[in-house]
């Protein structure tokens, strides 16, 4: 689960957004004289700049924090890693590479797929976008964890492939997380996962192994997928 102090978006952050797409917009009357340009609220700048500024405010964390504490922690480098698990495994991937996390949707087979990773295809908002198996990708063992009566959502990554938006179907997104980059750059290359495919470390964290992956060769073999 995403921690709960990370989406605390105060009434005054709310009250400071104008959510033009609820009242004039596409989830409202449509009478704003922008929605001919951009079809979508979606395509806005307005709409751009709201989703960035509250997507700033989940990175940053911003509770009230001791000001010595928080004056150490701005010396910090992080890197923003999406963790997400896959059967039993849980990994790390850059969230640079992420368009978004998006509902499980129904995935289409192709006839004569040529990639055992392809899956089909999904309707991500009218348009259909290419599905992988990065069970298939990562050679990993896709019966799911247990649930430990915990209610676990399985959730659909959006990916920024070289070629465009792929779609990556998971069995739990964690959340996304700010790691100290010394943690990142320590991360073991030792034991089982060292050598495993498309893996830059295997770090500790929050009582999880966490295996880290290299975004620049995971999408590689994605659009080798494709093709």
């Amino acid at each position: 689960m995403i921690p709960s102090d990370t989406l605390n978006v105060t009434h005054e952050d709310a009250r400071a957004i104008d959510d033009c797409w609820n009242r004039i917009g596409i989830h409202g009357d449509k009478s704003c004289p922008l929605l001919e340009e951009h079809i979508h609220c979606r395509n806005c700048s307005v709409y751009s700049a709201a989703a960035t500024r509250l997507l700033d405010r989940y990175a940053l964390q911003q509770d009230e924090r001791d000001p010595v504490a928080t004056a150490v922690e701005s010396d910090v480098k992080t890197r923003s890693l999406l963790m997400f698990r896959l059967g039993e495994e849980w990994l790390g991937l850059a969230t640079r590479s992420l368009v978004e996390v998006a509902p499980l949707q129904a995935i289409h087979s192709l006839p004569h797929q040529r990639s055992r990773a392809l899956l089909g295809v999904a309707n991500v908002r009218g348009a259909l976008v290419a599905c992988l198996s990065l069970v298939e990708l990562l050679d990993l063992d896709g019966n799911a964890a247990p649930a430990n009566g915990a209610r676990i959502m399985p959730r659909m990554l959006i990916i920024a492939a070289h070629g465009g938006p792929v779609v990556v179907p998971v069995d739990e997104v964690d959340g996304i997380h700010a790691i100290d980059e010394r943690i990142l750059d320590a991360a073991s290359q030792s034991g089982a996962q060292a050598s495993a495919k498309y893996t830059r470390g295997v770090l500790q964290y929050r009582g999880r192994s966490l295996r880290w992956l290299d975004e620049e060769q995971l999408l590689s073999a994605v659009t080798r997928s494709l093709t």
